[in-house]
């Protein structure tokens, strides 16, 4: 393959090939009696014109097709040198549109097309139970038992649930914090991913649980940093939160299930799972399992759901208890890939991916602008090819060699930014994104830019090259200048090319505007508390070093005394979490009075923590120091609880004094309700039903006490000083109660408010560097069709002049040109904006995805800065002499 671009050898093989057969040819007709002169001219004549020969021969064997696209690629390198200006045009405004596609497709590859590493992902299904509603549950294991024995849909099901609290690892060599999920022994067999050390689990019995329930799996990341690597710890001991495990296997680098962790360390480890005599039951003691499963071959999900959903009616006919048949009357099945991002970041992730190929096709739109005018402006040149033989094939090819050399440099530019925008971008995106997205380019990746390199050559040069080719040679020819007139029709097409421009900025504009007028929405959203002032650590708690001891007595109230006395701090107080807060929300269901049944969010909150947040009351009252173990079980509800559950529609407050929750046997009192507040994870998100329990109340004898204070807890604290001087002394108090709390998340509560619309900022950010560079580009196209106009037409100001028009007609005529395109452009961009308003409108907030006054805010700045950018070549319009314009004539 090599030997084919090896030119000059194969021509110095080709002229010694014909040389021997012209001399051999000349060898026989002497020795056949002619004259040496005589031979060698009867032989010139019998071979005719030799450099053509040679050519038919090198077309013949195929080399001549590929020394053509050798020489073009070497004539478009050397016209690049020639015109480094407009080169530098070129290739930055395709690296514009090139980077920004390529930096939206890297991150939705990582986080729509290909998130996992598993075989064969599209077979992987999540399996949930569900009363019909939007909630989902995990499954108990009766349940699974049924479908496991009775199902015919699926390969494998699956197991696990994550083990709770703060986790340990502990080895010989180091400590380090880990998650730990207990797993069915056949779950890496249904992921179809081998461990790359050892055999992993053994599955015993149709329960898949493991034989031995003391045998772990690392992972290489945890393998390689706290056992650096080592080859031999198979078969080695390991202690998690002081329970030995003995090391049965490693996952190779990359692999991670679950595919997502919002919170806490990314290290993982998987332990056996071993089922225990309470998960043969369905009390609130018995486990319930998270399941994947995978598809046979060519069962759909649709088939696989219909045979699941008869196996649940039937279960669920067996149970008593109503509410158990409820939660289990309905299976929800969805691809595991699916179930990775929410609905709203898929959207926005698909809309900014569109947004970036409408940058593209702009920067594609303008550098075809850009290549018309310089195959007009090469008429001439092109002209003289084809009158000496170039056929149109041949003068296609050289110029779309020419737009593929700028695609091609523009690609490696635009590789560099897209990858440096990543970079740049990597907090927010860590911030927002369920799965990491590596700055580095990998197979898909490249072939994505591969394929818009092409893409942008073909968009950008395959139009002017087929109009150029097909330019009549005569005329061109005829004309004594370098330039020859072209006729309206390219005036037309270069004009809409600067239309289509303008209209697709508008678009992009437009959207940038609709998300920034949600941001001013959302930051002047009434919150219903106050946020200054508010330190808020994040303490993801180590509950083996508190197993069967009162948290609450003996973590929390020291911690909670200490924290209170530091210099600076005007209250403390604890909460399960805050509001906004993005760390684990718990539902509760329960019953009114022993009648309505409802679902609530449930809080663990001590009484302080309404003078950090200046919680206000509706009615009632919140907790007191007269609220203790000993007491009567209290709780405190919201409005929205309230207005949906209160006995007396029209009078919510008759909801005080009603029974819920039964505590230590007792029911538990309702005795005030708080004023609404945006308690969810987004400012967006209108208040929901929420249940607060004073902490002093909640002992381990309590059926609900390990979900709402064994996993996790927020102090936050009120302070008269900044909290870069109070982090310090917080640290060390956590430090002090337990050591693992040290390296606890501390924040600000104005910092949690800001990342709850994260998801609108960070569209916000990439659309208003969309919008800037489409502005930007319009601009620039306009300018530059404009210019080249005046410059085509300066024979034409000179004589306009000449006959008596003024300087300000000649401004107003190019001016005029330009607030028609302008016009044009925004009449078309506001029907496109129209239209890809719905792809934002679970976006948006206080704005309409079809607000008339964005809209005219958008385009305002467009049409000025249009004029302007006409301005320029108007003006050099109207100052032209019409002397030196007539000279020529």
């Amino acid at each position: 393959m090599l030997s084919w671009f090896r030119f000059n050898h194969r021509k110095a093989e080709l002229d010694a090939e014909i040389e021997f057969h012209r001399r051999m040819a000349t060898a026989d007709r002497v020795a056949r009696g002619e004259s040496p002169a005589a031979a060698e001219a009867a032989v010139n004549r019998e071979m005719g014109n030799l450099p053509l020969a040679k050519d038919v021969a090198r077309e013949t064997r195929g080399w001549l097709r590929v020394e053509r696209l050798a020489q073009d690629f070497r004539y478009a390198v050397r016209s690049m040198r020639r015109s480094p200006g407009f080169a530098v045009t070129v290739t930055g405004t395709l690296a514009l549109g090139i980077g920004a596609a390529a930096t939206m497709f890297t991150v939705v590859d990582h986080v729509l097309l290909q998130p996992t590493s598993y075989r064969d992902p599209a077979r992987l299904v999540a399996l949930n139970e569900t009363d019909g509603s939007a909630r989902n549950w995990n499954v108990p294991w009766p349940d699974l038992r049924e479908w496991i024995g009775q199902n015919r849909s699926f390969e494998e099901i699956a197991f696990g649930s994550v083990v709770g609290g703060r986790n340990y690892l502990e080895s010989a060599h180091a400590a380090m914090e880990i998650n730990a999920e207990s797993v069915s022994a056949n779950l890496f067999d249904t992921l179809g991913v081998k461990p790359q050390l050892g055999r992993g689990f053994v599955p015993e019995g149709p329960s898949f649980a493991s034989k031995n329930a003391s045998l772990i799996v690392l992972s290489d990341g945890v393998w390689k940093e706290a056992f650096g690597g080592d080859p031999h710890i198979l078969g080695q001991t390991v202690r998690i939160n002081n329970t030995p495990y003995t090391v049965a296997g490693v996952m190779p680098p990359g692999f991670k299930y679950p595919a997502v962790t919002t919170v806490g360390p990314r290290a993982w480890v998987w332990v056996g799972l071993q089922l225990g005599a309470a998960d043969h039951d369905r009390d609130w003691k018995s486990d319930r399992f998270q399941v994947i499963a995978r598809l046979r071959a060519g069962v759909s999900v649709a088939q696989a759901h219909a045979e699941l959903a008869a196996i649940q009616s039937r279960i669920a006919a067996t149970l008593t208890d109503a509410g158990d048949r409820k939660k289990s009357s309905q299976i929800r099945m969805r691809r595991y890939n699916s179930t990775l991002v929410e609905a709203d970041l898929r959207k926005a992730l698909l809309a900014l991916l569109a947004a970036s190929a409408i940058l593209w096709l702009i920067a594609a739109v303008n550098v075809t602008n850009l290549l018309l005018a310089r195959s007009t402006a090469r008429q001439r040149e092109i002209a003289m090819r084809g009158a000496l033989g170039a056929g149109r094939g041949r003068i296609v090819q050289q110029m779309l060699v020419e737009g593929l050399v700028f695609s091609l440099s523009a690609a490696v530019l635009g590789t560099g930014l897209a990858f440096g925008s990543v970079r740049l971008l990597a907090h927010e995106l860590s911030q927002r994104l369920p799965l990491p997205v590596p700055a580095a380019p990998d197979s898909a990746i490249l072939l994505a830019l591969l394929g818009l390199t092409i893409l942008s050559a073909l968009l950008s040069s395959a139009w002017p090259a087929w109009i150029a080719a097909r330019s009549p040679i005569e005329p061109a020819l005829r004309q004594g200048g370098m330039q020859s007139g072209v006729g309206r029709r390219h005036h037309r097409i270069r004009g809409g090319l600067v239309a289509v421009e303008i209209a697709l900025s508008l678009t992009l504009l437009v959207a940038c505007g609709l998300l920034l007028r949600t941001l001013y929405s959302l930051r002047h959203v009434p919150l219903g508390y106050r946020t200054d002032h508010v330190i808020v650590a994040h303490l993801d708690i180590p509950s083996f070093r508190f197993a069967h001891r009162d948290m609450a007595q003996q973590l929390y109230a020291p911690l909670l005394d200490r924290t209170q006395h530091l210099p600076g701090v005007q209250a403390a107080g604890l909460i399960s979490m805050v509001p906004l807060g993005n760390t684990f929300t718990i539902h509760f269901e329960m019953q009114l009075n022993n009648k309505t049944h409802l679902v609530s969010y449930m809080k663990a909150v001590t009484p302080d923590a309404q003078k950090v947040f200046g919680f206000k009351m509706a009615a009632g009252r919140f907790f007191n120091d007269r609220d203790t173990a000993n007491s009567q079980p209290v709780v405190v509800v919201n409005e929205a609880f309230a207005r949906l559950y209160s006995p007396d529609k029209n009078n919510p407050n008759e909801v005080i004094g009603a029974k819920l929750l039964n505590m230590r046997n007792h029911p538990t009192v309702i005795i005030g309700i708080l004023d609404d507040a945006r308690q969810g994870t987004t400012v967006s998100q209108p208040s929901q039903p929420e249940t607060d329990i004073d902490i002093r109340q909640l002992t381990p004898d309590v059926a609900f006490y390990n979900a709402l204070e064994g996993i996790g807890m927020d102090l936050a604290l009120r302070t008269s000083r900044p909290a870069a001087e109070m982090i310090p002394n917080l640290r060390q108090i956590l430090r002090e109660a337990s050591p693992e709390l040290a390296s606890a998340n501390i924040t600000t509560m104005d910092q949690i408010v800001e990342d709850s619309w994260a998801s609108q900022r960070l569209a916000a950010h990439l659309l208003e560097i969309f919008g800037a560079s489409a502005l930007l580009l319009c601009v620039a196209g306009l300018y530059g069709l404009l210019a080249y106009v005046v410059t085509e037409r300066t024979r034409e100001m000179g004589v306009r002049i000449a006959l008596g028009a003024t300087r300000g007609n000649l401004l107003w005529l190019i001016l005029r040109q330009a607030g028609f395109l302008l016009l044009l452009g925004l009449v078309a961009g506001s029907a496109l904006a129209f239209a890809s308003g719905r792809l934002l409108r679970s976006f948006l907030y206080g704005v309409q995805a079809h607000d008339g006054w964005t809209l005219a805010l958008s385009a305002l700045p467009l049409f000025l800065s249009g004029m302007v950018a006409a301005y320029l070549p108007a003006r050099r319009a109207a100052r032209v002499d019409p002397m030196e314009a007539l000279r020529a004539e």
